[in-house]
């Protein structure tokens, strides 16, 4: 089963019992830490592209803290097309739709941005 995410508060994330302290992606099968993006505070689909190809049931998206990065409506609309549902919110609130959609039995690819 995905791990769950244990804690997150502004510039750390613990997720399955392990601490991350940079942005990171969760797919169904791995953790990406260290994630970083073209501009740091917009997602743009040239920061996904590695992972759109995934075994994902549906996405969420972190935009941080208080929420400053943008989403490109490219990016979710490359989602939407391929049949997934997309969540874009902070990342506090993220973090609670991500838990409850793993728990559900999803398989969820997320992207985290943990500060700002």
């Amino acid at each position: 089963m995905q791990p769950t995410i244990d804690h997150y508060d502004f510039g750390v994330i613990v997720v399955g019992g392990r601490e991350y302290r940079s942005d990171i992606v969760i797919t169904p099968t791995r953790v990406v830490d260290n994630w970083w993006r073209v501009e740091g505070h917009r997602l743009q689909i040239a920061d996904v592209r590695d992972f759109i190809a995934e075994d994902y049931d549906v996405v969420v998206i972190g935009t941080g803290y208080n929420g400053y990065m943008r989403v490109d409506r490219e990016v979710i609309e490359e989602f939407r097309r391929r049949g997934k549902n997309v969540f874009v919110e902070n990342s506090r609130r993220a973090v609670e739709v991500y838990n409850e959609l793993v728990k559900s039995g999803l398989k969820v690819l997320a992207f985290f941005h943990l500060t700002c």
